[in-house]
C-alpha cells in the first residue's frame, strides 16, 4: 500500500513538473545547436545567420553566459528559419576553436551565409540585447534611393558601393544583395532600381565604388555581375583598406588582432597627410601586411597616447609604432616621404632595434672611422677622455593595449604582450 501511495505521489509530482515546464516555455527546450567539426560546414552553409557561442565548461564567464544564451535562442521567432544559435565546446572541439582563432572565453561570433563576420559581438549579454542584435542583423543594409540626387547626400566620410539595377528580381541584384550583406560592417551600400536608374544604366546594370572624401572619382566594377566570388573579391578590396581608421568603438577588435600598430595621429581636417600616408604604405609596406596594422587616428580625440609620446595636438601630424609593450616615435614626420625611411622604421621594430636603442642609445657602428668620430664627440660632450656612459631610458608604455578585451569579462587564453 505504501509503495502504491509513493508511486502515485511520484506520478502526480512528475505531472506537475511537466505542466509547469509546458506553461513556462521550458527553458531546457533550447534551439541552440551544438557545433562540432563534423557538422560545422553543414550548419554554417545551410543557414543565413548562425550566432555562435565559443565556450569552455571550466570558464566562469562561460558559465554565467550559458543560461542567458540558451534562453535567447528561444526568443528568435519561429518564422526566422534561417537563423540558428550555435555553441562550440572549445575543450572538446579544439580544431573548430583553432580554425576561428579563439583566444578568450566566451567569444561570440556571427556567421553570415557561411562566412565569419569580422566583428565579434561585444554588446550587452542579456536576452533582450541578443534578440535585438539578431533582429538588426536580419534587416537589409542596402539603402534604396528614390532620386539619384539622394546619392549626393550619402556619408562622404565612408566607403560607399552603389548599384544601379533594372529589377530587384534579377540575378544581378540578388548577387549584389548577398555581397552587401556579407560586407555590411565594411561599407555602406546604396541602390537605385528601375526607371530612376535608367540614366546610369545605358549599358546595363552596373556597380560603382565611391572612395571616402572624393568627388567624381567613382570606380566602376567591370566583372560579371552574377559572379559572387568575383564581385566579393572586388568589393572587399575596395571596402577593406590597407590603412584603417582606429576609433574608440573599434579599438578593442583591432587590438585583439595582436599586430603592432603603425599609427598616424592627424588633424581631422588634414586629408592631405592621410592620403600621403596611404600612398607610402601602399608603395613601400605591402609586404608588411599581416605583420603590422596600418592605422590613422583623430589626434584631437586620441590625446592620451600623444601625451605619453611627449606630444600634443599642436604637434600633429605625429607618427608612431605601438608594439603593445611600448610606443616608439618616428623621429621626423617630414622624413616620412623619404624612400625607405618608413620601411626601415618597421624593420627596426621587428629586429628589436627600436627597443634596444631606446634603452641603450644608438647601436655601435662597425666602421672604425665613424666609431672614432662618435667617440671624439662623446669626449667633447663629456669633457673627459673616456666615452660618456649612456643612461638607460624607458620608452613610453603601450596605450592601445588598454583597449584590449577586459580580464573582468573574459578568460584570456594568452598573455597580453
Amino acid at each position: 500500500m505504501d509503495v502504491t501511495r509513493r508511486l502515485m505521489s511520484f506520478q502526480f509530482t512528475f505531472f506537475l513538473f511537466y505542466l509547469q515546464a509546458v506553461l513556462s516555455g521550458n527553458p531546457t527546450d533550447t534551439r541552440t545547436v551544438p557545433i562540432t567539426v563534423s557538422n560545422l560546414e553543414d550548419v554554417l552553409n545551410h543557414n543565413e545567420i548562425v550566432f555562435v557561442n565559443f565556450y569552455a565548461d571550466w570558464c566562469r564567464f562561460s558559465k554565467m553566459l550559458e543560461p542567458v544564451f540558451e534562453e535567447a535562442s528561444n526568443t528568435v521567432p519561429a518564422a526566422m528559419q534561417n537563423v540558428v544559435f550555435g555553441k562550440v565546446n572549445c575543450d572538446s572541439e579544439t580544431e573548430v576553436a583553432q580554425k576561428f582563432g579563439i583566444s578568450k572565453y566566451p567569444t561570440l561570433k556571427l556567421f553570415r551565409n557561411g562566412r565569419v563576420q569580422k566583428r565579434e559581438y561585444r554588446g550587452q549579454r542579456s536576452v533582450e540585447a541578443f534578440k535585438e542584435y539578431i533582429e538588426e542583423q536580419m534587416k537589409s543594409n542596402i539603402k534604396e534611393v528614390n532620386d539619384l540626387k539622394q546619392l549626393n547626400d550619402i556619408d562622404g566620410k565612408k566607403r560607399n558601393v552603389i548599384g544601379y539595377f533594372n529589377s530587384k528580381e534579377s540575378p544581378e541584384y540578388k548577387t549584389f544583395q548577398q555581397v552587401a550583406s556579407n560586407l555590411r560592417d565594411d561599407c555602406d551600400f546604396s541602390v537605385a532600381v528601375g526607371e530612376i536608374a535608367k540614366k546610369e544604366r545605358i549599358s546595363g546594370d552596373n556597380i560603382i565604388f565611391r572612395p571616402p572624401r572624393t568627388k567624381d572619382q567613382d570606380m566602376v566594377y567591370l566583372g560579371s555581375l552574377v559572379n559572387k566570388d568575383l564581385l566579393t573579391a572586388w568589393t572587399t578590396d575596395k571596402c577593406v583598406p590597407l590603412v584603417r581608421e582606429i576609433t574608440f568603438e573599434n579599438g578593442e577588435e583591432l587590438t585583439e588582432e595582436g599586430l603592432p600598430f603603425l599609427i598616424l595621429f592627424h588633424n581631422p581636417d588634414d586629408a592631405q597627410v592621410v592620403q600621403k600616408f596611404n600612398q607610402i604604405v601602399s608603395r613601400e609596406l605591402l609586404h608588411e601586411k599581416g605583420n603590422i596594422n596600418f592605422l590613422i587616428a583623430d589626434g584631437t580625440k586620441f590625446t592620451h597616447p600623444l601625451h605619453h609620446l611627449g606630444k600634443s595636438t599642436k604637434d600633429l601630424p605625429v607618427l608612431a609604432i605601438d608594439s603593445f609593450r611600448h610606443m616608439y616615435l618616428f623621429p621626423d614626420i617630414s622624413q616620412m616621404n623619404v624612400p625607405g625611411k618608413l620601411k626601415q622604421f618597421c624593420a627596426d621594430l621587428h629586429s628589436g632595434k627600436l627597443h634596444r636603442e631606446f634603452h641603450h642609445g644608438p647601436d655601435p657602428t662597425t666602421s672604425p672611422q665613424i666609431a672614432g668620430q662618435e667617440q671624439q664627440q662623446q669626449q667633447q660632450q663629456g669633457g673627459g677622455s673616456a666615452p660618456q656612459e649612456k643612461r638607460p631610458t624607458t620608452p613610453p608604455e603601450s596605450q592601445f593595449i588598454k583597449l584590449a578585451p577586459s580580464k573582468n569579462r573574459y578568460t584570456l587564453l594568452r598573455d597580453e604582450l
